[in-house]
């Protein structure tokens, strides 16, 4: 059994308000998030921003339908260089970075992700299903913060007006003690008064770390935002969880794309090739037979 299912059996909350002019998603992320941080053994800035972008993954994946995924890269100049986080619609998730021993200032209070992450392009991946071309979209990371860059790329891509909190505290262990998210869309039709109520709750509401370790629910998230709205709950049964689909021939796949002049240096060799999962950190070795069967799949392709 997984630290996520010991800790918490916590499920995306979602709610339409009556009038339809709202849609809403919160969540309890905390042990998914912690099992994250346990399995890369990373230090605090990573952990808040991958975080971050996990949190924010679960909350737009359980907006899409049955057996779809969608992923978030963020890739900056900054020493934090590249975040990616994935989840499904049925609330798997799973993310990492490539600099998860990146350490904060010594002085620092509080972990801003801007510094660490820097300047660059937040890139949002809707998969789908039964091997479907996925869509794409990009925009320019607006603050290098991540909720502010998820708000922003829904505005640019798909034109909805958004408030994406989201939340992760790290204690004086290195260990995650609060993480979760909420994210607020506006629909069709919407109203000014909408607005109005909307802002004057994101004006008023604490921080979302700061309510989870006050003991706040995903819908106590909710409501701090939508309190003066009449919800509709919406189903979505799915208890989230840490889970990677990594396998012997997913990884042969990856190792394919080096490319045949690399593939033919690592034949050359004659020695086992051990590769580790990026997001699991499970370790896969390939024979030379192997890496040679690799090759030949590569080049066949090639001349398709």
């Amino acid at each position: 059994m997984s630290k996520t299912d010991e800790k918490s059996a916590e499920r995306v909350r979602k709610v339409l308000t009556q009038d339809l002019f709202v849609r809403a998603a919160a969540v309890n992320a905390t042990a998914v998030v912690d099992e994250m941080r346990s399995i890369h053994n990373s230090f605090p800035v990573a952990t808040v921003a991958t975080g971050r972008a996990m949190v924010a993954s679960l909350l737009m994946a359980s907006h899409l339908k049955n057996n779809q995924e969608l992923s978030i890269y963020i890739q900056g100049n900054g020493p934090l260089s590249r975040v990616f986080a994935e989840a499904s619609f049925e609330g798997k998730a799973r993310a990492y970075s490539t600099a998860p021993h990146l350490e904060s200032p010594a002085d620092s209070q509080k972990i801003l992700l801007a510094p660490a992450i820097g300047i660059g392009l937040l890139t949002v991946t809707h998969h789908l299903p039964m091997g479907g071309p996925p869509h794409r979209g990009t925009v320019e990371l607006l603050t290098s913060e991540i909720g502010d860059d998820i708000a922003y790329y829904l505005q640019q891509s798909h034109q909805i007006p958004s408030v994406v909190a989201l939340g992760v505290h790290v204690n004086a262990y290195g260990r995650v003690d609060a993480a979760g998210g909420v994210l607020i869309e506006l629909m069709p039709g919407h109203t000014e008064e909408t607005v109005r109520k909307i802002e004057a709750a994101v004006k008023a509401a604490k921080p979302i770390s700061q309510r989870l370790l006050e003991g706040a629910t995903a819908d106590d998230l909710l409501r701090d935002y939508l309190g003066e709205f009449t919800l509709i709950e919406m189903e979505h049964d799915y208890p989230i969880e840490y889970s990677c689909r990594c396998t012997a021939e997913r990884v042969k796949r990856s190792v394919g794309l080096l490319g045949l002049e690399e593939l033919d240096e690592m034949i050359a060799k004659a020695e086992e090739v051990e590769v580790g999962c990026d997001f699991c950190g499970r370790k896969y070795k390939i024979t030379p037979a192997e890496l040679e069967d690799v090759r030949r799949s590569v080049y066949k392709s090639s001349l398709n």
